[in-house]
């Protein structure tokens, strides 16, 4: 196994040489990098992680807490961090917060100790612990998803919510439903929030009542949200059409209506938060707002490796645009994806 020093007689420089180039800790002119980077290829040279990071005290590497077991957005939002991370020559270490205060404390320590050199972190409906932890040891961290509202001092991804849930709202009374349902998320997550002021809002635009009896809690789970729509079709008038706050609640939803008898379009009207893979296969077709998950993924890592170059600079939150899929389970046929304009501040 070729060694440093191997390195440096190929090259013709210093082992200090080698040294720099692949720590970064000194300029080296172009064409002497270039020489040591060669020797490095013609040998077969891996560089010595661990060894690496006692000198420079990074560990190149990234840790990430999502429910992605739980959860299959987040499996496209890792695909998207996993991606970016390995481009800019970084690791991942993933570990799974189950959406659970203190778990999700446990989780974000043992990061920690394992030295990575930031994090990205899709916070629970109660995130105090896990800021106070990553406040009090100043662990350069970006919030994910679910925005934290206030001054936290953490940079934060997300998709625009409640525009475009909103749209699926108008959409639905633009079509003649007036008694719309909707299948909220778990309570206290900002995209839960923020989705239900858009449903209100969408609500508003189109003259419509809000009605308290038609929103119910899924709480961003298959189980909960096949529970919750039962509840909607059991209301003496019940809603004839309905919108899934996310693509787990989409598959409850769906099961409670099979198990009804109710068929989508025809007897009731269906669309949903989070467009995924399958959505395109169900009869009939999905209508659903899509989110760009392995987009926010990616810039979770740019906005990341941007507060590690510049641990100082004033945080900032980073919203995407979602697009709106129209397929035919609102009752329409197929037309051509329109974007929804999304913001950055």
């Amino acid at each position: 196994m070729a060694t440093m020093a191997d390195v440096a007689r190929r090259a013709g420089v210093s082992v200090a040489t080698v040294s720099h180039v692949l720590n970064e800790t000194r300029p080296v002119l172009p064409h002497t990098r270039q020489a040591v980077l060669d020797a490095m290829e013609e040998l077969g040279y891996t560089p010595n992680t661990l060894a690496r990071s006692l000198v420079t005290s990074r560990t190149r590497s990234i840790g990430l807490a999502v429910s992605a077991i739980s959860n299959p957005y987040f499996t496209e939002i890792l695909q998207g961090v996993e991606a970016a991370a390995l481009e800019h020559g970084y690791s991942l270490l993933i570990v799974d917060p189950h959406d659970d205060p203190v778990h999700e404390r446990k989780v974000v320590q043992l990061l920690h100790e394992r030295r990575v050199d930031g994090m990205i972190v899709a916070p629970s409906a109660d995130p105090r612990e896990l800021l106070a932890y990553l406040g009090r040891h100043k662990v350069p961290a970006v919030l994910l998803d679910r925005v934290v509202d206030g001054s936290t001092g953490f940079d934060q991804v997300c998709a625009d919510s409640a525009e475009p849930m909103a749209r699926l709202v108008t959409h639905l009374a633009g079509l003649d439903h007036r008694r719309i349902g909707l299948v909220a998320g778990l309570p206290g997550l900002s995209t839960t929030r923020e989705r239900l002021t858009g449903y209100r809002d969408g609500l508003s635009a189109a003259g419509l009542a809000h009605d308290e009896r038609l929103v119910v809690h899924g709480n961003s789970e298959s189980p909960g949200a096949e529970q919750a729509t039962t509840a909607l079709l059991s209301l003496a008038s019940p809603p004839t059409a309905l919108v899934t706050a996310n693509n787990a609640m989409t598959m409850g939803a769906l099961r409670s209506l099979r198990d009804h008898g109710l068929s989508v379009p025809d007897d009731i009207a269906l669309c949903c938060f989070d467009d995924f893979a399958w959505a395109d296969l169900f009869s009939p077709r999905l209508t659903a707002i899509a989110q760009p998950s392995r987009d926010i993924g990616a810039q979770a890592v740019s906005v990341l490796l941007d507060r590690l170059a510049a641990p100082d600079r004033p945080a900032r939150t980073v919203r995407l645009p979602c697009t709106f899929v129209h397929r035919t389970s609102c009752g329409c046929p197929d037309q051509s994806l329109t974007s929804v304009k999304g913001t950055a501040s």
